[in-house]
């Protein structure tokens, strides 16, 4: 028997249809009585085919042919052969999110936008993205023949080849304030390493603050977990373990780069396992911010076993909690500020402000129209208005141009393109505006504004 190291995660790589015809059942059997935390619905004895068993356990334990176990894997570390592609399903058949640079697809000129009609020949409509990728995805050097419905309504038909491809797993920027944006998608097994790495850049840009994304990211590696957690300073715990015979507290692997003690955390209802684990902590121990939605509430862990055959049983073997023993399974994480939307806006925005305390929030405008131009009013007639004195800042990315026009004792603030409709903005007011006798300005000001 070979036990792969613990990892958990949900099912977001999509395989090929399980055959089993030549799985030794009795190994399968036996390492559920031996290691599965869990109800068991059904006789185990009595099952005569893997397809029985698992039908009998959690929706996380599973069975992998050896290829099926290697794209699984292979999809923690964001890296598959296909064709390149994100999707998500559309009434007109499987929409095209995003398309990697690397990938085939990219090559052959598919474009976002774009809609997966036909596969091979079967119409879309109606098919799952797990339908959709199990269709798509294939061995290295093997085609598949699509159907594109173009955006300019033109259909067109492509025999693309299978090629290995990646995702970046971590992707950062330099947001306005000297925010440091970085976004994990999967607990890989460099995971930490990618994000101290990202840490450095975008601190020798000039970075102050952070905020690490973790919306939508399904879970990986535990000891990639582990590492993340200890990337916050005062994060000593990890998780809560406990299986069939064990109950003890895992340590964070505290790394020699770390986090600022004001990061923000974003998290979502698709945020489960290592995400989960690791907002637990953080939340527990009480050294970062978490903003967005109640986690998705997948705390067991899986581990796999290597059968005789070569084939993988993934198997719920332990359940985790928070240091302090806060549920996450069936349950998920509460995050401290609850958002509606992107949960990116707000973190942005409380940065900021964290910057000018001293600043007045004014009241929010919400639901402006893309054309909107604001007016700034003072007490007396204004005077100099220095560079920068005014900013109008997109949220979850930088400044955006802007004209001022004097107007006695108002500031007419024209953005000189339209303002991006359902986007979020904050608008800056510095105290370095001077009255017409040079008189200064109390305080600055700011305020959220919300584009319909």
């Amino acid at each position: 028997m070979k036990k792969i190291s613990l990892l958990f995660t949900l099912l977001f790589v999509f395989l090929l249809p399980v055959t089993t015809s030549a799985a030794p059942l009795n190994e399968i059997k036996a390492y559920v009585e031996d290691y599965y935390v869990g109800n068991i619905n059904g006789d185990l004895q009595q099952a005569t085919t893997v397809e029985q068993i698992i039908d009998m356990l959690d929706p996380y334990s599973t069975y992998y042919t050896a290829d099926q176990f290697n794209q699984f894997t292979n999809s923690i570390n964001m890296t598959s052969v296909g064709i390149g592609i994100v999707i998500e399903q559309h009434e007109k058949g499987i929409f095209i999110q995003d398309v990697i640079e690397n990938g085939s697809a990219f090559t052959e000129g598919v474009k976002v936008g774009d809609i997966i009609t036909h596969i091979n020949g079967v119409s879309t409509v109606g098919l799952s993205t797990s339908d959709a990728s199990s269709r798509i995805l294939g061995n290295e050097n093997t085609t598949v023949t699509l159907t594109f419905l173009k955006t300019t309504g033109q259909s067109v038909t492509k025999t693309i080849t299978r090629k290995p491809f990646s995702l970046p797993n971590v992707t950062s920027k330099l947001l306005y304030g000297n925010v440091g944006y970085i976004s994990l998608a999967s607990f890989s097994s460099d995971a930490a390493s990618l994000i101290k790495e990202a840490i450095r850049d975008l601190t020798n840009k000039g970075a102050k603050s952070f905020i690490l994304d973790l919306q939508n990211n399904g879970g990986g590696y535990v000891t990639a977990s582990e590492e993340v957690t200890g990337l916050f300073p005062g994060a000593k715990e990890a998780y809560r373990y406990k299986d069939t015979s064990d109950d003890y507290i895992v340590h964070a692997k505290r790394q020699s780069v770390q986090f600022p003690t004001n990061t923000r955390v974003l998290v979502n209802r698709n945020s489960a396992s290592a995400s989960e684990m690791t907002a637990a902590a953080l939340l527990d121990q009480k050294v970062a911010i978490l903003y967005g939605e109640k986690t998705y509430g997948k705390g067991t862990m899986q581990s796999f076993y290597q059968l005789s055959d070569g084939s993988y049983l993934k198997l719920t073997m332990a359940k985790f909690a928070g240091p302090t023993s806060t549920a996450i399974n069936e349950v998920g994480v509460k995050p401290h500020i609850e958002t509606n939307g992107n949960a990116l806006y707000k973190a942005h925005y409380d940065t900021i402000a964290e910057q000018y305390l001293h600043y007045k929030e004014l009241p929010t405008l919400s639901n402006v129209p893309t054309t909107k131009t604001f007016t700034v009013n003072f007490n007396s007639t204004v005077g100099l208005v220095p560079n920068g004195a005014i900013e109008l800042v997109q949220l979850g990315k930088n400044r955006v141009d802007i004209s001022i026009e004097k107007q006695g004792t108002k500031l007419i603030v024209s953005p000189t393109h339209p303002l991006v409709s359902g986007e979020q903005y904050m608008l800056i007011i510095h105290s370095s505006i001077k009255g017409s006798i040079n008189e200064t300005m109390k305080a600055g000001s700011y305020l959220l504004i919300t584009v319909k």
